[in-house]
């Protein structure tokens, strides 16, 4: 007999009306801006600095994945369902998923089997409309910067050969990477090369995500910066008087949506930055709204620890003045196999010799755990193809780390399969061994902080500026904006800048092969190898395998 799908659970599921969820937080009917029966805003007065500072945050993070993801999300709302199910007031904070892989390779970003998020089709379509409103406020800028190099009369003298804001739209397509625009003759605009970027990768979702309110949303949003003038004078959005219609397109967006999880037990869901390049969470706002409106808050960090966990105490905890008290590194089964050298078609069968190969993954992550400052606790995401055996060798090693691996079977059994990992994260939130330590200052030199992640993070051997990073490096210093965070882009299938360097490589150099600057948003982009910032669908995409009946019914959607 085979399992449901996710689209088959989630409609078989109970859905409340979202005012009996607001309920439970104490929200006011009216305070609540509704989307239809089961999704609303919330409005950012509900953001109590009091009550954050009493609330418990819970960060989950995980290993180095297999290219399909080790659950994160399915673990983060799991485990939700579990603190209610021992009788906590939580709620799960998550991103929101990009319609890209939604019709691409991943699917969508809503959880899985019985523990996911709920409405789920219209959590992995258009929800709130909150992409679409970051979407038309960065080509809005890209709208001004073109017309302000065909005003001559209001011209900034903008070199359109420096402009490195580009339009960005929420799909995957592969043939908008590098485009030629303008052309049809000078009523159609300057002749140029321009590109596009997917939604998540713009740099005001990373600016809605850092923001802590409005005023500082415009701010930030006026602070991006766009290219230089032909005598070399920087230019800012600012410049182009262009903050305020940008603000004006995410005056809806900035507010936190609220939904449930299959069990009726309360989530927001905000923003959705990519994490290879960006900081890889939801936003500020949406956390601290969650801390506000209930005593546990489960929240998560893009693709394996050395990425989004690393990029989530430097970058959002240091503008969000937050920090976790508890902290759970994902682990599974294939994922460890996939690490210790299984191939595709490998990896989702039991084999113990590539799990021990593999294990030294997870061994590094812990390492890193405890170095900021955590004592992690590890859970093993079940699978149906893992062996008692895998299992037990897994919770052994982490005993003998000094950390204990917890059995996460949140997929079949909702709620009821992560109450032992509840009660766990519970008593290390309570117990005071988790006080988070950045490893660098953002005062230090641009080189100490990306050094300091290479080797303590990554456990690379040296850092290499190629000589165009290295110009660019004088550039950041010129500007003034060296006393930034570090943003990393690497990939995200190995702790080092190389995906064919599985397991727990040593002995690696890492590359800086060319900096970026998001100065809106508020950090340094230090980009090794070559970074995806527009994907392209796969031979076989997931909308073929979609179907819409005469009534609206929708299959294959995951």
């Amino acid at each position: 007999m085979s399992f449901p799908t996710d689209l088959e659970i989630a409609e078989s599921a109970t859905i409340l009306s979202i005012k009996k969820i607001a309920e439970k937080l104490e929200i006011q009917d009216d305070d609540l801006e509704y989307y239809g029966k089961y999704k609303a805003k919330i409005p950012l007065k509900y953001i109590n600095e009091k009550k954050i500072k009493k609330a418990k945050l819970i960060l989950v993070t995980a290993i180095n994945p297999t290219p399909a993801g080790e659950g994160k999300t399915t673990v983060s709302v799991g485990l939700n369902d579990g603190l209610n199910k021992i009788g906590k007031k939580s709620i799960a904070v998550l991103r929101e998923p990009s319609l890209g892989p939604v019709f691409g390779v991943k699917g969508g970003a809503a959880g899985g089997g019985y523990a996911q998020l709920i409405p789920m089709v219209d959590i992995n379509l258009h929800f709130t409309g909150d992409f679409s409103a970051i979407e038309k406020s960065n080509n809005l800028l890209s709208a001004l910067i073109d017309n302000n190099l065909q005003n001559r009369k209001f011209s900034l003298n903008i070199d359109p050969r420096t402009i490195t804001w580009k339009r960005v739209m929420d799909m995957n397509d592969r043939s908008l990477r590098h485009i030629v625009i303008g052309l049809g003759g000078t009523k159609n605009g300057i002749t140029r090369e321009e590109g596009f970027n997917i939604t998540p990768a713009s740099e005001v979702m990373a600016i809605l995500c850092l923001s802590k309110d409005f005023e500082d949303l415009k701010i930030r949003l006026g602070n991006i910066f766009v290219g230089y003038t032909f005598d070399k004078k920087p230019i800012f959005a600012r410049d182009l008087k262009a903050e305020n219609a940008m603000a004006i397109l995410l005056k809806d967006a900035i507010k936190p949506n609220l939904v449930q999880t299959l069990e009726g037990n309360p989530a927001i869901l905000h923003g959705g930055p990519f994490a290879n390049i960006a900081q890889g969470t939801n936003s500020i706002i949406a956390t601290k709204m969650g801390l506000s409106l209930a005593d546990y808050v489960v929240t998560e960090a893009g693709f394996g620890a050395d990425l989004g966990a690393e990029k989530f105490l430097h970058i959002k905890c240091y503008y969000g003045k937050i920090k976790p008290d508890a902290y759970v590194i994902v682990a599974t089964i294939r994922a460890l196999r996939y690490q210790g050298g299984a191939k595709k078609g490998e990896y989702e069968s039991p084999n113990l010799p590539f799990l021990k190969n593999g294990f030294g993954n997870l061994t590094k992550h812990i390492e890193n755990g405890f170095k900021l400052g955590f004592k992690p606790i590890v859970a093993i995401n079940h699978f149906a193809a893992d062996s008692q055996e895998e299992i037990d060798y897994i919770i052994s090693e982490c005993e003998k780390l000094g950390v204990k691996a917890i059995l996460a079977d949140e997929f079949t059994k909702g709620g009821a399969g992560m109450t032992d990992l509840a009660e766990e994260v519970v008593r290390s939130a309570k117990s005071g061994e988790n006080n988070f330590k950045p490893l660098y200052k953002v005062e230090d030199s641009v080189e100490h902080k990306i050094d300091t992640i290479a080797k303590e993070v990554y456990g690379a051997e040296s850092v290499v500026y190629s000589q165009k990073a290295k110009n660019q490096l004088k550039t950041i210093y010129d500007l003034g904006f060296d006393n930034l965070p570090i943003c990393m882009a690497k990939t995200q299938k190995s702790l080092s800048d190389d995906e064919t360097k599985i397991g727990r490589p040593s002995n690696f150099n890492i590359t800086v092969r060319e900096f970026e600057f998001a100065t809106g948003a508020g950090f340094i982009i230090p980009i090794l190898g070559d970074m995806m910032r527009m994907p392209g669908l796969p031979n076989v995409p997931a909308a073929e395998g979609m179907f819409i009946d005469k009534d609206g019914k929708i299959t294959g959607l995951s």
